[in-house]
């Protein structure tokens, strides 16, 4: 049984981690949050230590490692802009990481984080799930089986609304979330990648602080891309929930379904991380650089690269 810390125990993606904590058959042993509305914890381990002040919870950390019970693990779901200085905690005490996406904001703190881990011998480890999603793995084989001088064409089309909330929160500033392609779209760009090779072009062709849209040319794929959380953009047939929805990605013309446990892959990027075959850093660094890009790229002329929708925000 693997000991672990969470970071970040009232956030919307770390009930995902208790759970897999769970299934994993490990203990969370001490989370952090500067929030107290952590009530979730008590369905996963309600016996947990938790503070609110991250002084104390590194305090607790080290007293634990004096006390021979040192943490094999930190879960890091703080918010994007303390990605970094957090896994540097874990990593300076010799503590494996699991961090969400995205990793870090700035490609160069990749660097940084892998001179951590040789000086100090512990690892980072990414949650990277849609690279475990049956249909992408289907969509990847799907495209190295094609002639090897055939290229894509992709639509990605992600929306999904968010209230007033969000632009007073971290999340509404550049420089804490990186901005809408980075907070919603940076798992979508990893996909990318991951499925269609390396990043041969990119280019942006609209940027607020809700929405973006731009081109991205792969090895394998020409890829047209529209990401917002403006409700006013979502089409009449978006999926309505917790949070108003549209996901959809077509490849020539057929659509990719991949709805379907989308948000249940946490359990096994747990139970590979914990099998030595997690994602580390350099699988992260072509999204990280993409998104980093994004953000401050001059603005293109579309012409015959634009999205479709990309008329309703010009």
């Amino acid at each position: 049984m693997k000991k672990f810390a969470l970071i970040g125990a009232s956030g919307y993606i770390a009930p995902r981690h208790l759970r897999a904590i769970k299934d994993t058959g490990n203990d969370l042993v001490v989370a952090m949050d500067i929030n107290d509305s952590v009530g979730i914890m008590d369905s996963h381990f309600p016996n947990a230590e938790f503070f609110t002040e991250f002084e104390d919870f590194t305090a607790f950390v080290e007293d634990q490692e004096m006390q021979g019970n040192k943490l094999d693990y930190i879960a890091i779901c703080s918010p994007n802009y303390l990605h970094a200085p957090h896994m540097k905690y874990a990593l300076k005490n010799g503590i494996d990481v699991i961090c969400e996406k995205p990793l870090v904001l700035e490609s160069s703190d990749m660097d940084v984080l892998k001179g951590y881990e040789e000086k100090y011998g512990a690892k980072v480890n990414s949650i990277l799930q849609l690279r475990l999603h049956p249909s992408i793995i289907a969509l990847k084989e799907k495209v190295a089986a094609a002639s090897a001088d055939h290229i894509f064409d992709v639509d990605l089309t992600y929306m999904t609304s968010r209230g007033k909330w969000y632009m007073k929160s971290w999340k509404g500033f550049d420089h804490k979330s990186g901005g809408v392609a980075t907070n919603i779209g940076v798992h979508f760009y990893d996909m990318l990648h991951f499925v269609f090779g390396e990043l041969q072009h990119n280019e942006v062709h609209y940027r607020d602080e809700k929405t973006a849209s731009g081109y991205l040319q792969y090895e394998r794929a020409r890829v047209r891309w529209f990401l917002s959380i403006d409700a006013n953009n979502l089409p009449e047939n978006a999926v309505h929930g917790e949070k108003t929805t549209y996901r959809s990605i077509t490849i020539g013309d057929e659509e990719l379904e991949f709805s379907g446990g989308f948000t249940d892959l946490h359990t096994q990027s747990y139970q590979n991380i914990l099998a030595g075959n997690g994602f580390g850093v350099d699988e992260n660094r072509v999204a990280i650089e993409t998104v980093e890009n994004i953000r401050v790229m001059p603005i293109a002329e579309a012409g015959d690269k634009a999205h479709p929708l990309l008329h309703k925000v010009l």
